[in-house]
């Protein structure tokens, strides 16, 4: 079914959290492991307005369906972030604008050519760029809005349990778009299909791990999708974008987590490794050989003029 963006435009506010009752927390604290998974999560929403920057250099900005979505999907995840900053204060936790800006700042010379590199890039391919975009971006909703999820399972708070409801039903509303966008452009176009293919394959990452230390994308991807029932969430979300014309097969998050040690592809992932170390110690024998024999092999020493020939062996 088409995506209503004239619903989305009509139905879009900002995240109600005022009436959270953040005694709650006080009675009750989030785990320190949650508490750092929070500040993650809110430095990525709040990361969206730059996100935006990028994509509106792109031949996205042509499209005024996709520009409608795209100001209220900045808008809603501003307030995103702005909930979770609060629930992060009550426990003590710095949120603030200057660690907004911050995290901005830290990202250096890479973000200052994001913009550029998504420019030139984008507009040299032209329209079948928007279904990479639209497929990224379905990608990204589906793996926020399991995050949020398992987040709620994990800490069962029933405070945090209704802020993030909240916030995961206007996640689902945006996942819907980009996955109905992404879907229509990528049946449309086989060029966006191979393109699309491509890209993802070779340059997608867990969110927010392009602008978080590994250590931090570890240790939330940790936190969120180890263990049992975090594979099922891995799972859930390659198999749908396995039903993503031209996608399937990619097992995208199942190889992206497993380089951070979490998931059911990280034993896949040791086995190709100890597989490719075999295959190149299998080839280095034969130079290794070649090279052992050089060094033992006899060598010719000549005797003064005159005197008789004899060998000796290095």
């Amino acid at each position: 079914m088409a995506f209503d963006i004239s619903s989305f435009k009509n139905n879009s506010v900002r995240v109600k959290f005022d009436d959270v009752d953040y005694d709650a927390f006080r009675e009750r604290p989030l785990t320190p492991a949650a508490l750092r998974t929070l500040r993650y999560m809110s430095d990525v929403e709040s990361h969206t307005i730059c996100y935006l920057r990028d994509l509106l250099v792109t031949p996205s900005h042509k499209d005024p369906e996709v520009t409608a979505f795209l100001t209220h999907w900045a808008y809603e995840e501003f307030w995103h972030g702005e909930a979770l900053d609060e629930v992060l204060r009550v426990h003590g936790v710095l949120a603030d604008y200057a660690h907004i800006r911050e995290v901005r700042l830290a990202q250096g010379v890479a973000d200052r050519l994001a913009p550029i590199n998504q420019a030139l890039a984008a507009n040299i391919i032209g329209e079948d760029f928007v279904a990479v975009h639209m497929s990224w971006g379905a990608i990204n909703e589906w793996s926020a809005h399991a995050a949020y999820a398992r987040m709620m399972q994990r800490e069962d708070h029933p405070e945090l349990t209704k802020l993030l409801k909240r916030v995961q039903k206007q996640e689902t509303r945006h996942l819907a778009f980009y996955a109905s966008q992404a879907k229509d452009r990528l049946e449309r176009s086989a060029k966006a299909r191979g393109l699309t293919r491509f890209a993802m394959k070779a340059f997608w990452g867990p969110v927010g791990s392009t602008i978080q230390p590994k250590r931090e994308t570890a240790f939330v991807l940790n936190y969120l999708m180890g263990g049992p029932e975090g594979n099922k969430h891995i799972e859930r979300i390659d198999r749908k974008m396995d039903e993503m014309p031209g996608l399937a097969g990619l097992n995208l998050v199942r190889k992206a987590v497993a380089k951070y040690g979490v998931g059911p592809g990280v034993a896949e992932r040791r086995r190709a490794l100890v597989h490719r170390l075999t295959g190149l110690r299998a080839a280095a024998a034969p130079r290794a050989r070649t090279v052992a024999g050089a060094l033992t092999r006899p060598v010719e020493v000549p005797k003064p003029a005159g005197s008789g020939e004899s060998t000796a062996t290095a």
